[in-house]
């Protein structure tokens, strides 16, 4: 197999046509599913604005919605994100005190995440602002589309 700095590797990019271009960005599901995934999390974006919370925040905050407060492996796994990922989206919300990080009783090296009483006021307030955004976005869809939408990525991920 040729390096892909090779003259055979480069010459075999230049020959895409236009017509193969055009099927990708046509077909691609990758390209379609994070073009929706940001226009979808454009719109939440704006409708939490009001309570100062982006999509990605609120999710969160749902996610420590529990009656123990979980530890952060089984959240950033919900969630899709690694540990240092979920660490930096908490910092904000911990600052406003919405969320405290909190020793692991059960594990002195591990961190369980709390929702405070002022984080839970928050998600109360945002919770009817989501729940019309997202009966807005499924009145977009066919009639089993939402469902279906949301079986089939859950079979991708």
């Amino acid at each position: 197999m040729a390096p892909a700095s090779s003259p055979q590797t480069a010459s075999r990019f230049e020959t895409v046509s236009l017509d193969t271009t055009l099927r990708v960005r046509d077909c691609c599901l990758c390209l379609h599913v994070q073009r929706a995934a940001r226009a979808l999390a454009r719109r939440f974006d704006k409708a939490l604005r009001p309570v100062g919370l982006t999509n990605g925040q609120f999710s969160l905050l749902m996610s420590l919605n529990r009656p123990e407060p979980p530890p952060m492996s089984p959240v950033a796994a919900l969630l899709a994100m690694d540990r240092t990922t979920l660490t930096a989206a908490l910092k904000p919300l911990e600052r406003r005190g919405l969320v405290e990080v909190l020793k692991d009783s059960a594990d002195n090296r591990g961190r369980v995440l709390k929702l405070t009483a002022n984080g839970n006021a928050l998600l109360g307030r945002a919770l009817p602002i989501w729940e019309k955004t997202h009966r807005e976005i499924e009145g977009l869809l066919s009639q089993d589309g939402a469902a279906r939408l949301r079986s089939d990525l859950n079979t991708l991920g």
